[in-house]
C-alpha cells in the first residue's frame, strides 16, 4: 500500500518537473407592394423628371483587418502582416490600426511605435480614435510618459488632436497618480487651444478626491462655476461618493437636495452611492426606502441599486434574505446580470456553500447570462476553499475553454490540492492546456507545487530541490 502511494507519487512529481522544463525551454422572394389608387399629377408636362437616388455602397470588408481581428496571438498578426506585404499587398489605414489594436492590448509597445514609424513614413491621414486608444493602454500598462510624448507627436501625423484627446490624457495622468502635471496640464488648456467642459473638470475632482484632497477638489469645482462651466450628475456624483465614502450622509444628502434644485435629475448611480453610505452605517433600511424615493423622484432603481443591497447581505452573512432579493428582482422583470450573480457567488463561496454556488452559476448560464473571468475564479476558489478540488478542476477547464484567463495563484491551489489526492492524469491535463494557452508560473510557483508534492516524500523532495537549485 505504502510502495504503490509512493509511485503515485513520484509521478505527479515526475509530471510536475518535466512541465517545469518544458514551459522553461502554437432564389430571392420577391418583395410585397401594397396597391395604392394613383394621384394626379400637380407637377407641369415640361418639368424633368428627378434623378434617381444614388444607391449608397457598402465598403467591402478588406481580408487582412477581417483575419488579424480573429487571431487571439498577437505575434501571429504581425506575421500575418508581414505576410500580405511580401505578396504585394499595399496595406493603409485600416491595416495598421486593426494591427496596432491588437498589440497595444497586449503591451507590445516596441512593435507598435516600428508601426507608427511607417505610418508616419507613408503620410497616412490617421483618425483620432486610433491614438485616444494607444493613450489609454499606455495609461493601463504605467506608463504615463509614453502617452505625453504620444500626445505631443499626434499633431505629426495628420490628425487633429481635439479636447477629446486631451480629457484623455487628462484621465492618464490622474490615474497614475501624476496629479500636479494634470493640473499643469489643466492650465495650460488654452494655450493649447482647448476650452475645458464639464469632463476635463470632473477628471481633475475625481483624482483630487481619491487621494483625500478634499479642499483641492472643492477649488476645481469652485473654478468650474466660475467659469461658468455647467456641473453634470458625474460632477455631483464624485462629491456625493466621497461623503458617503468618508460616513458623512448630511452632506452627501445636503449635494442630492442640491441637486434637485437646480433640476439636475440625479441618476441611479447617485442613489446607490448613497445607499452604500447608509449601509456603511448600518442602516440597512433607509437605504432600502431610497429605492421608493428614487422611485418618487422620477428615477427607476437598476440594478445597481439591488446590488448594494445585497453585497451588504451578504457581508452580514444573511445569504437567504440576499436570495430572496435576487427572486424578487425577477419578479420585478429585472433581469440580473453577470454582476449581480458575481456578488452571490462570491459570498455563498465565502461561507463554503461552493455546490449551491456553482447551481448559481448553472441557472444564471441557463438564463442567458455569461459567466465572466470573476465568475470562474470565484468557483474554482470556492471548491478549493472545501477541498473540492476535482470539481474545481472541471470549472477551470471551462473557464479556459471560454477563453478566460485564471489567477496565477488559483491555479497553483487547485494543483496543489489535486496533487494530495493523487490526480495525476488531471494535473498533466491542465498544465498542457495552460501552456497552449502560453500561461506561464514562474519559478517561485514551480518551487511552491513540487515541494509540496514532495512534503511527504524526503528523498524526492531533496531531489527535486537540487534540480531546481541547479536550473536557477
Amino acid at each position: 500500500m505504502i510502495i504503490s502511494q509512493a509511485k503515485r507519487l513520484n509521478q505527479t512529481v515526475s509530471t510536475l518537473v518535466s512541465h517545469h522544463y518544458r514551459c522553461i525551454e502554437h432564389s430571392p422572394s420577391k418583395p410585397y407592394h401594397t396597391v395604392r389608387p394613383k394621384r394626379p399629377s400637380t407637377k407641369p408636362r415640361n418639368q424633368q423628371p428627378r434623378r434617381p437616388a444614388r444607391k449608397l455602397l457598402l465598403r467591402r470588408p478588406i481580408p487582412f483587418v477581417t483575419q488579424v481581428k480573429q487571431l487571439d496571438d498577437p505575434d501571429e498578426a504581425l506575421s500575418l502582416f508581414n505576410e500580405y506585404r511580401q505578396t504585394g499587398f499595399k496595406h493603409d489605414y485600416p491595416s495598421y490600426s486593426a494591427l496596432i489594436y491588437k498589440l497595444a492590448r497586449s503591451r507590445n509597445f516596441e512593435a507598435v511605435k516600428t508601426l507608427l514609424v511607417q505610418i508616419k513614413d507613408y503620410n497616412l491621414r490617421c483618425r483620432e480614435s486610433l491614438f485616444i486608444g494607444l493613450l489609454q493602454h499606455y495609461g493601463k500598462a504605467r506608463l504615463p510618459e509614453e502617452a505625453v510624448q504620444l500626445f505631443r507627436e499626434m499633431t505629426s501625423f495628420n490628425c487633429v488632436r481635439t479636447l477629446q484627446s486631451f480629457n484623455t490624457l487628462l484621465n492618464v495622468l490622474v490615474d497614475n497618480g501624476r496629479l500636479q502635471d494634470a493640473r499643469e496640464m489643466f492650465n495650460c488648456s488654452t494655450e493649447m487651444g482647448f476650452r475645458l467642459n464639464s469632463v476635463s473638470f470632473n477628471v481633475l475632482i475625481k483624482g483630487w478626491l481619491e487621494r483625500g484632497e478634499r479642499e483641492q477638489a472643492c477649488l476645481v469645482f469652485d473654478e468650474m462655476l466660475d467659469r461658468e462651466v455647467e456641473p453634470t450628475v458625474v460632477t455631483y456624483n464624485s462629491l456625493i461618493g466621497y461623503w458617503c465614502k468618508n460616513g458623512d450622509m448630511d452632506r452627501a444628502k445636503g449635494l442630492l437636495a442640491d441637486m434637485l434644485q437646480k433640476g439636475k435629475r440625479p441618476n441611479a448611480v447617485t442613489y446607490a452611492l448613497l445607499m452604500e453610505g447608509l449601509c456603511f452605517l448600518g442602516k440597512f433600511e433607509e437605504a432600502k426606502k431610497l429605492m421608493f424615493d428614487m422611485d418618487y423622484q422620477g428615477c427607476k432603481a437598476q440594478l445597481v441599486n439591488y446590488g448594494v443591497l445585497m453585497s451588504d447581505l451578504g457581508k452580514r452573512g444573511m445569504i437567504e434574505e440576499a436570495k430572496a432579493l435576487l427572486h424578487e428582482m425577477k419578479k420585478r422583470r429585472f433581469k440580473p446580470d453577470v454582476v449581480t450573480y458575481n456578488i452571490l457567488i462570491n459570498y455563498l463561496c465565502k461561507e463554503g456553500r461552493a455546490s449551491e454556488a456553482y447551481k448559481l452559476l448553472l441557472e444564471m448560464q441557463v438564463e442567458g447570462c455569461e459567466p465572466n473571468a470573476a465568475t470562474y475564479r470565484l468557483m474554482v476558489d470556492g471548491f478549493c476553499q472545501v477541498e473540492e478540488f476535482e470539481r474545481g478542476s472541471k470549472v477551470l477547464n471551462a473557464m479556459l475553454v471560454s477563453r478566460h484567463c485564471p489567477r496565477l495563484e488559483t491555479v497553483c491551489c487547485l494543483i496543489s490540492g489535486l496533487v494530495k489526492c493523487g490526480k495525476a492524469d488531471e494535473i498533466c491535463l491542465i498544465l498542457e492546456t495552460l501552456e497552449n494557452k502560453k500561461f506561464r508560473f514562474d519559478l517561485e510557483s514551480w518551487e511552491m507545487l513540487v515541494r509540496d508534492a514532495c512534503s511527504s516524500n524526503n528523498s524526492a523532495r531533496d531531489l527535486v530541490t537540487e534540480l531546481i537549485d541547479s536550473h536557477k
